[in-house]
């Protein structure tokens, strides 16, 4: 009788000690999605430093731009120049509950305040300084309205990754590196809880020809 009595308190142990880690589990899930929207972005575009190109998919990153003007650039004279490259991301927001009838208010608003960009490859040679350029975070401020949208400019390549490897190599070189470039924008709404929500686009680095 002793031994199935153990048994039994053993059994319940386990179950409460389940219970608990269940328990905590689901908070964690409900502390990190507090928010009753969805943050989307609808649309990440990309555009080429020093050039004309307009915003638009897939950004052809050139690691080095030989300019011949302004002066003092001439075409005897020219100028081997670095530029930075720059995104733009269009983000709005999606109520979780479609079927509430609690409109929702000022307090839905969402203040982006950072996000994170990661280079990867489709073949799987990821490692960064060698493979990709190292990701890395950034600064942004935009206000995504309740039932609006937010357009928002941000640097997508930074004028230091093509001063490092793998970027810098491609100076001399002819090969095309292609990444599928990942952008994570965070941020909270009025009553403080976090949101976030990421964009892919593809990114051509090389020595493009010049304008």
């Amino acid at each position: 009788m002793t031994r199935i009595h153990d048994m039994n308190g053993f059994a319940k142990t386990i179950a409460i000690g389940a219970l608990v880690a269940s328990t905590v589990s689901c908070g964690d899930v409900v502390r990190s999605g507090k928010s009753p929207s969805f943050l989307v972005v609808d649309l990440l575009q990309g555009q080429r430093g020093g050039g004309t190109d307009s915003a638009g998919v897939p950004l052809l990153s050139d690691v080095l731009t030989i300019k011949t003007s302004p002066a003092p650039c001439t075409t005897e004279i020219p100028c081997p120049t670095i530029f930075n490259d720059v995104g733009q991301v269009a983000l709005r927001l999606v109520p979780k509950d479609v079927g509430s009838a609690t409109a929702p208010s000022t307090n839905n608003d969402v203040t982006i305040s950072r996000y994170r960009v990661v280079y990867k490859r489709a073949d799987g040679r990821n490692t960064p300084g060698v493979d990709v350029p190292h990701p890395w975070d950034g600064a942004v401020t935009g206000t995504v309205p309740v039932g609006g949208t937010l357009t928002l400019g941000f640097e997508l390549v930074r004028h230091s990754a093509k001063q490092e490897a793998p970027l810098a190599g491609l100076v001399s070189s002819p090969t095309i590196i292609t990444t599928i470039t990942e952008v994570t924008f965070y941020g909270q709404d009025r009553v403080g809880n976090d949101i976030s929500a990421t964009g892919t686009i593809q990114i051509d680095f090389g020595n493009f020809g010049d304008f």
